[in-house]
């Protein structure tokens, strides 16, 4: 292990002990200590068992995928305008993250309560239209936010829930669908189980009656939705206690944290009932993850699909690391989550020349990019929207475009990969996480300047974009 020094100062520090006491506790010496705290000799696994033993740390303290995010989050921060004039190098951020991560995750709630603050009281300073229009962004974010660092902690895979979704496949014989589900749930939980008319239950499409003893659901949805939504009941039912256990986590500080949770993880548990571990990751490699062969062989959609392609990481049987997000045509992102190891903005505005928001151009059709950010990494992603239409011709239908992807390491893996020169640097499209982060100057999209180039404003040339300045041809 590498460049873990950092971290074993800061539980020292924790602590309150010096070098030497510590060094007692994990029997080595003082010096040898001093060497580990300066990443001039690597942290061995017995030494790592023994930290845990000794000061209860938990070992994702020590994940390097959580380094990475937590790094990323404070550079986006500290891009916003209210840190101008603060300059801080990314070596400097990088030892304030690993050396202090509780302050730095203390940091990020503040800015994230700052910007709620903000956003809640310029609302609040307009007229009731325009709050209308804009929206009231509240407290409710944060929830979102520490529901976001439950499933990444988890690295989206809860083994409790996927050995609980294959005991109630077993009770249902075998075979999960809307049938067996409701026999199951009349013969285990005294429930009856009943598809009810469009509007008789008030926009709803799912209810569950405690006291009749009844699930409701509404005939507006399709075979696999209906399905879906049994399969989430029945995780509700029957798997209270493991989620309640999941969401007592510290990474949940607010009642509503702890029920968007639950929330969560009952549509995780209706995942693996529907979409069953072994058998989804064989299908998987035998289709070379192709999504929509997928969704034929297991009865689901696209979106359910690619979420669930996200949560093989079974240690030992891991499938491929994928990154997923889910964005609307505002460029709102609702769900996110990286195996992959790209990062995603989360309080400014996203890239727009991902191919997750060029997929609105193509609606229905899959569309296929190898992105590279500004530091090299570069990833394969496909992109392709979803539509809901939950009633009859006046209903709203909700459109989203669904982004999946991997490092291109894994391309080859991938079905969508054929044809192409996934190594050829020409093909790849030059993306970021967020106009404040990239250094790309030349890129037309440009909507604000980057944080570490001044404003140079030269009225008399105009280059690729307004924050784009050039050197005219003499």
């Amino acid at each position: 292990m590498k460049q873990l020094g950092a971290k074993v100062r800061a539980i020292r520090r924790r602590e309150n002990l010096s070098q030497r006491k510590m060094a007692e506790r994990l029997g080595i010496s003082p010096s040898y200590l001093n060497l580990i705290e300066h990443n001039r000799r690597p942290l061995t696994a017995s030494l790592l068992i023994k930290l845990v033993q000794h000061f209860a740390v938990d070992l994702q303290t020590f994940s390097e995928d959580d380094d990475a995010r937590r790094l990323g989050d404070l550079r986006e921060v500290l891009s916003d305008p209210l840190f101008e004039g603060h300059e801080v190098t990314i070596n400097e951020l990088k030892e304030f993250s690993m050396s202090s991560p509780a302050v730095a995750a203390a940091l990020l709630t503040l800015y994230r309560s700052w910007r709620s603050a903000r956003e809640n009281a310029s609302s609040l300073a307009g007229d009731l239209k325009d709050q209308e229009a804009a929206g009231t962004i509240d407290a409710s974010q944060l929830p979102t936010e520490e529901v976001h660092e439950l499933i990444h902690r988890h690295l989206n895979h809860f083994g409790e829930l996927e050995a609980g979704a294959d005991a109630l496949r077993a009770a249902c014989g075998g075979e999960a669908d809307y049938r067996s589900m409701a026999a199951l749930a009349d013969r285990e939980q005294g429930l009856q189980v009943r598809v009810v008319k469009a509007g008789a239950m008030g926009g709803a499409v799912r209810h569950y009656d405690s006291y009749r003893g009844v699930i409701s659901l509404s005939e507006v949805l399709p075979p696999r939705s209906r399905n879906f939504q049994l399969a989430h009941q029945l995780a509700l039912l029957t798997q209270g206690e493991v989620m309640d256990r999941l969401a007592r986590s510290e990474t949940l500080t607010t009642d509503a944290s702890r029920a968007l949770a639950r929330v969560a993880l009952a549509n995780y548990f209706a995942g693996a009932v529907l979409m069953p571990y072994g058998p989804f990751l064989e299908a998987a490699r035998a289709f070379r993850y192709d999504v929509e062969l997928l969704g034929h062989r297991f009865r689901t959609s696209f979106e359910q699909i690619c979420h669930r392609l996200t949560t093989l990481r079974r240690p030992g049987d891991e499938g491929v690391p994928f990154h997923l997000i889910r964005v609307d045509m505002a460029g709102n992102i609702s769900k996110r989550f990286s195996a992959s190891g790209i990062r995603f903005a989360r309080f400014s505005g996203s890239c727009s020349r991902w191919n997750v928001f060029s997929a609105f151009q193509t609606p229905g059709r899959i569309s296929v990019q190898i992105s590279r950010m500004p530091e090299g990494d570069t990833y394969f992603c496909i992109a392709r929207t979803i539509s809901q239409n939950r009633g009859g011709y006046h209903a709203a239908r909700a459109v989203h475009a669904i982004g999946l992807g991997c490092r291109v390491e894994h391309a080859s893996e991938l079905v969508y990969s054929d044809g192409m020169n996934v190594s050829s640097p020409d093909v790849a499209v030059p993306i970021g996480v967020t106009c404040r982060l990239c250094e790309r100057m030349d890129c037309t999209q440009r909507a604000v300047p980057p944080v570490n180039h001044p404003l140079i404003i030269d009225e008399d040339v105009r280059g690729p974009s307004f924050y784009a300045p050039v050197t005219p041809a003499k």
